[in-house]
C-alpha cells in the first residue's frame, strides 16, 4: 500500500450526520464505550474516522474505516492491515499538527 498524502484527503461528515458528534462502540465481550467523532475524511474513496473517549482527549485516538452496509446504512470497520492504519493515523497526525515549514 502507498502512503497517503494530505492532498488526498477530502474532509467528510456522513458519519456525524448519521450519528451526531458520538459513537457508542461494543467490544468483543459486549462492554460499550463512547467516543466522540474527533475527524472523518475520505483518502482514494476510503471513509475513515477517528475515534477519541471524551475523558482521554489527549491520548490515543482510534482510527476505524467507515464502511457502507448493504442497507447504505453507515458502519465503522477495523482496519486489520498494519500498513493501512499506520498510513491513516500519520496522515491524521499530519493533519492535526503541520509541521512548521523550515527556510
Amino acid at each position: 500500500m502507498t502512503d497517503f498524502s494530505a492532498e488526498q484527503v477530502v474532509w467528510t461528515q456522513a458519519l456525524k450526520e448519521a450519528f451526531g458528534e458520538s459513537v457508542e462502540l461494543q467490544d468483543e465481550k459486549g462492554n460499550t464505550t463512547v467516543y466522540d467523532v474527533a475527524a472523518e475524511f475520505e483518502v482514494n474513496g476510503q471513509g475513515y474516522a477517528i475515534l477519541v473517549q471524551p475523558d482521554r482527549q489527549h491520548e490515543e485516538y482510534e482510527v476505524l474505516r467507515i464502511v457502507t452496509a448493504q442497507d447504505g446504512s453507515l458502519e465503522l470497520a477495523t482496519i486489520d492491515d498494519d500498513d493501512e492504519w499506520e498510513n491513516v493515523s500519520e496522515l491524521y497526525d499530519e493533519l492535526t499538527f503541520p509541521e512548521e515549514d523550515e527556510d
